[in-house]
């Protein structure tokens, strides 16, 4: 195809380590991709949404040649960037409120409740009064977290009343970073009365879940919601914080139909429309049951290899698909692997890295291990504090995909690669956050 028949994708947050997943997709030929914002732009803490926006339209406006498809794979502020920038640029996406109905944590569950029976009871936490109590009806063991948020920030399990006070402190000061711009984008949508002054610096409770946490990969085309991948996520023991995503989900057949079943009818509820989604859930064993965790109004770019390894294709070509009105469909298991991984190397107390390796010497181990990719997350000798987008109880010190044959062949490649990155640690502060398991 000649490069001026190409389609133009801006995609918003485009980085280093998807673009070479990005680039792999089928069709990628046809495809010409532009980044629109950095990540570090999309972060900063003087983020406003007007200011985005009009960053983004000197940029669109000042682009020779056709504007084909807008999209991204990150949340707030990306997932709400593709829906109004596509509305003003004439290119397909689902609508601005079908986003925040998904990534208003509170309006989600409302809107949840409607159709479906398999979430926890919540509520709201008044973070104004002097003495806050839990939502009436709401028990401990629960979870505190803000209406939005970055990679589960300012999110907290808590048992009792000490631990729920501390854990509104700590949201009271860090809530508005996130919260503030996120009420210019629910000014811009028509809200339903029982969303009347709730704005998005309010604090959910919800009562703990217990199980197999499950990630639901899906879309919606046509007006027909398909869901083409679940993955289990195994959390470190004795932890919340993940451990490992591993695709294909090994759950038994009568659960992932039910999986199916209830996303497909939450996803109608919310209204979306030519877009992918992922949906996590918890898993009882013991009473067979299913809980909505929460949904997130974009694939997964944390799960693009595992796809590929196994499908032969990332999910990414989804989101290309439905932006350019395609149909997605796609043949599952034509990958060279039976099962994949991403791994999460986590430190649990405060420290720097060190010996990281370079760019050279990851792609060594790379070729050295098949079915193995590498990111790593801090810089040399970067406090592990200062590194963004961690959760409340760990820091992420690199994210490794395997593909393999087995289970076992997949965490005997993560063994290798965590052996051969050969990285060590200054601990300058106890370990705050627990304990370091790998």
């Amino acid at each position: 195809m000649l490069p001026d028949q190409r389609k133009n994708i801006f995609v918003i947050g485009m980085d280093e380590a998807n673009l070479r997943t990005l680039e792999a997709v089928p069709n990628a030929d046809e495809y010409r991709l532009h980044q629109l914002f950095s990540i570090e732009e999309l972060q900063e803490e003087a983020i406003t949404v007007d200011g985005l926006m009009s960053r983004a339209r000197a940029v669109l406006d000042s682009h020779e040649g056709s504007i084909d498809a807008i999209v991204g794979y990150w949340d707030f502020p990306v997932s709400t960037l593709v829906p109004m920038l596509s509305r003003e640029y004439g290119t397909t996406s689902t609508s601005l409120a079908s986003v925040v109905k998904c990534e208003h944590k509170y309006w989600s569950r409302l809107e949840q409740q409607k159709v479906i029976d398999e979430h926890p009871r919540f509520g709201m936490v008044d973070l104004e009064s002097s003495d806050p109590q839990p939502p009436e009806g709401v028990s401990f063991p629960m979870w505190l977290k803000p209406a939005l948020s970055y990679s589960s920030e300012l999110a907290f399990g808590v048992n009792d009343m000490t631990e729920f006070r501390s854990a509104v402190t700590e949201i009271r000061g860090g809530i508005a970073r996130v919260g503030e711009p996120f009420e210019a984008v629910l000014d811009l949508v028509e809200l339903p009365p029982e969303m009347a002054g709730v704005g998005g610096r309010v604090c959910l409770a919800e009562e703990t879940m217990t199980g197999i946490q499950v990630a639901v990969e899906g879309y919606v085309h046509d007006g027909e919601v398909t869901v083409y991948g679940v993955l289990d996520s195994i959390n470190y023991p004795n932890s919340s914080s993940f451990l490992r995503h591993q695709y294909p989900s090994t759950l038994p057949a009568p659960v992932i139909q039910q999986l199916h079943d209830v996303s497909a009818r939450t996803m109608r509820q919310i209204g979306m429309e030519s877009a992918t989604f992922s949906i996590e859930y918890f898993y009882d064993p013991k009473t067979g049951g299913i809980s909505l965790l929460e949904i997130n109004p974009r694939h997964s770019q944390s799960h693009a290899e595992l796809f590929e390894f196994v499908d032969g294709v990332a999910n990414h070509h989804r989101m290309f698909s439905l932006a350019l009105g395609r149909d997605p469909a796609l043949q599952p298991g034509l990958g060279d692997y039976q099962v994949s991984a991403k791994w999460y190397y986590r430190w649990f107390g405060e420290g720097r890295v060190h010996q990281v390796p370079t760019a050279d010497e990851i792609a060594a181990i790379e070729r050295e291990i098949p079915g193995v990719r590498i990111d790593m997350v801090p810089a040399e000798g970067q406090r592990l504090s200062t590194v963004g987008g961690q959760d409340s109880y760990s820091y992420e010190i690199a994210h490794i995909f395997t593909g393999g044959k087995d289970e076992g062949d997949l965490r005997h490649k993560f063994d290798r690669c965590i052996a051969a990155l050969g990285l060590t640690f200054d601990e300058t502060e106890p370990g705050e956050r627990g304990r370091n398991t790998a």
